[in-house]
């Protein structure tokens, strides 16, 4: 392999990351705050409000039921207006964070589910505010559900974000098609795969090794 396809490799390595990085931020920043709602307005919990649960839970559902393929190319004027182009890295970023959002919301909301609601009650029973339950017992007690969950959600990022790569949007996916897949080069398509492989097995290393950190069990 050539220096100039090392080079190539190592851009697209760190376009893919910067890619998913700022998309798993945004959907952690939108998607943590999301899943609480979900559950907090849920029949008979804390901030219960049926009508806000079922209308955010319908949104959820329908973005969530999108193919991330059509997802892209639905909100490609949307995508033209926050970032003045639909081409390249930055334009990438807009569906990749508004797919992996919900998916997150879904998430949190699992995790915070399988709190024990006797630690709520009993929260409840010493004068705890709505605020006071959710910022000291519900999210800490499901912390480590929550990490492993935003670790799915970084894993499948990095799979979507190849996908991006199939309308311009840069990274390991967009050289894979441009020099692997067009000019038959089997070994650039055989170092994307193992570069993307060796990423997701980090990652996931790292969801695992905070998880248990975290784990009061």
């Amino acid at each position: 392999m050539s220096q100039e396809m090392l080079v190539l490799l190592a851009e697209s390595l760190w376009e893919t990351t910067y890619m998913v990085g700022v998309s798993a931020f945004i959907a952690a920043l939108f998607g943590l705050p999301l899943g609480v709602i979900l559950v907090t307005t849920d029949k008979g919990h804390v901030l219960e409000n049926l009508v806000v649960n079922r209308v955010l839970g319908a949104i959820v559902n329908a973005t969530r039921s999108t193919p991330f393929i059509i997802l892209m190319v639905a909100i490609i004027p949307l995508t033209r207006l926050i970032v003045g182009t639909s081409i390249g890295t930055d334009a990438a970023i807009v569906p990749l964070s508004i797919a992996a959002i919900p998916f997150v919301g879904r998430i949190v909301e699992s995790a915070l589910k399988e709190v024990d609601y006797g630690v709520i009650e009993a929260a409840q029973a010493m004068g705890a505010s709505p605020l006071q339950i959710i910022a000291k017992v519900l999210i800490p007690e499901a912390l480590p559900s929550i990490v492993l969950g935003l670790t799915i959600t970084v894993i499948s990022l990095i799979g979507y974000s190849a996908m991006a790569g199939a309308i311009g949007g840069g990274g390991l996916g967009d050289l894979a098609i441009r020099y692997g897949y067009q000019r038959f080069r089997a070994d650039i398509m055989l170092a994307t795969v193992i570069i993307l492989i060796a990423q997701v097995q980090l990652i996931q290393s790292c969801g695992d090794w905070l998880a248990r950190r975290l784990n009061k069990k």
